[in-house]
């Protein structure tokens, strides 16, 4: 963890450490109280905010409360001996004022760690659901609360490490502006999710693309519905904007399933005109046998339950016209591998593809670390719901994992999770993409 720490922190570190076993000090020098209490304060307030250069008050509280949870969790190892020790040459003299000392220690901790953790439970990404019920579990748990603590820390702060340096280097190249790409850009969306200011399906991709240059639609069309359907949809949420903006074109990437309804929008709705470039992201261009083998497992009267109960819920959002059954249908290798035949690559406009792969059921979240081994079962390699054999379109194809036990999910490629994941920045990625269509005259 030291990297995580300037010469500053180390002597923040080792003051605290003084500082909340300096009770018999105060006792014998009551006039110090005048100096403890401001540095006190200045720590608890100041200690992590002034030291990461980020831009964000969001980044600067998560380092603040990730370098206070550090003052807590050294300085807990010099209390502990300080306190043994004055026990030993105090505890037949003077028990009093070992008592203060420990509920003057005690209380100082106390804060520190209250102040830090309640910074970083509320400004941290990174730490997930996940880490911050397992902190709150373990909190009571000797040792333990110890072993996860450490965990938080580090995360929090390479949270804000990172971060601050993403933030330099979009400063340090703003004026490139490296996404302005001649037409905008416009999101697809896949299947099961819908487009929604409260929660972006691209997770940070679109903020990225926009701080380096670009203008970002979004599709906006239904959840659930078939390939056809949802072409339509898009064909006219495309005419839409070609005709308020006078863009012309547009730049489309479409994940999952939009990859497909996109290529049928193209090829039969009259809209060749108005795309410029269409970069499909983990697409299942030939279909998912593990859709093929789900429906045929699963008996008709369960598909029906699950339909009724999703398109119920979805017409409480106002989605009228949802459609399960027609999705999943659509997403079989059998309904699938002859439309990719049908759907040749169109002439004028540039395709490639992108495909992700997990090195194992582990690296997916929930629900792909479940999908992962029975798509492995009947479709080899695959990101969690779309096998790598399926990927392929276009002029280009390429094929994003990281080394080691993760890999990159169907959902890390939207960045589903907000998650950083060693060895593949998303965000970059698609910086990297967009960069592309640019130096393409797109």
């Amino acid at each position: 963890m030291r990297r995580f720490f300037t010469p500053l922190h180390i002597l923040w570190l080792l003051l605290f450490s003084v500082l909340v076993n300096a009770y018999v000090l105060l006792a014998k020098y009551p006039m110090l109280w005048w100096g403890v209490v401001p540095v006190f304060l200045i720590l608890n307030l100041f200690a992590g905010t002034l030291s990461v250069k980020a831009r964000s008050l969001r980044l600067r509280i998560c380092h603040h409360g990730g370098i206070l949870l550090s003052l807590f969790a050294f300085s807990l190892a010099a209390a502990l001996v300080f306190h043994i020790v004055l026990a030993i040459r105090l505890w037949g003299s003077d028990r009093w004022t070992i008592l203060w000392s420990l509920v003057f220690c005690v209380a100082a901790e106390a804060i520190t760690f209250w102040n830090g953790i309640i910074c970083v439970y509320c400004t941290s990404v990174q730490l997930g659901i996940r880490l911050r019920v397992i902190g709150a579990l373990a909190g009571m748990i000797p040792v333990l609360n110890l072993i996860v603590l450490r965990r938080i820390i580090a995360t929090v702060l390479e949270e804000a490490r990172f971060e601050a340096e993403k933030e330099r280097i979009d400063a340090d190249r703003a004026s490139e502006r490296l996404c302005a790409t001649k037409y905008p850009i416009l999101f697809v969306h896949g299947v099961f999710f819908r487009d929604t200011k409260y929660f972006n399906y691209w997770g940070r991709i679109p903020k990225a693309l926009e701080t380096n240059g670009a203008t970002v639609y979004y599709g906006e069309h239904a959840s659930a519905a078939s390939i056809e359907n949802s072409a339509k949809e898009l064909a006219a949420r495309i005419e839409t904007i070609v005709s308020e903006t006078g863009c012309e074109k547009l730049n489309v990437i479409a994940h999952s399933k939009g990859g497909l309804d996109m290529r049928y929008a193209i090829a039969h709705l009259g809209i060749a005109e108005h795309v410029a470039s269409l970069t499909t992201v983990n697409t299942p261009h030939r279909g998912c046998l593990f859709a093929d083998q789900l429906l045929k497992d699963i008996p008709e009267t369960v598909q029906v339950s699950v339909a009724l109960a999703y398109n119920g819920a979805l017409r409480k959002f106002g989605e009228e016209d949802a459609d399960f059954l027609a999705a999943v249908r659509d997403l079989r290798a059998e309904h699938c591998a002859p439309l990719d035949a049908e759907l040749p690559v169109p002439e004028g406009i540039y395709c490639r593809s992108i495909g992700s792969r997990l090195s194992g059921a582990t690296g997916g979240k929930f629900p792909l670390n479940f999908s992962y081994p029975l798509v492995k079962h009947y479709d080899g390699s695959n990101d969690g719901l779309v096998s790598e054999n399926s990927f392929r379109y276009g002029e280009d194809y390429t094929l994003v994992t990281v080394s080691g036990k993760r890999g990159v999910s169907h959902g890390d490629m939207i960045d589903l999770n907000r998650e950083n994941i060693p060895g593949f920045d998303v965000r970059e990625f698609y910086v990297g993409l967009v960069s592309d269509l640019k130096k393409r005259g797109l």
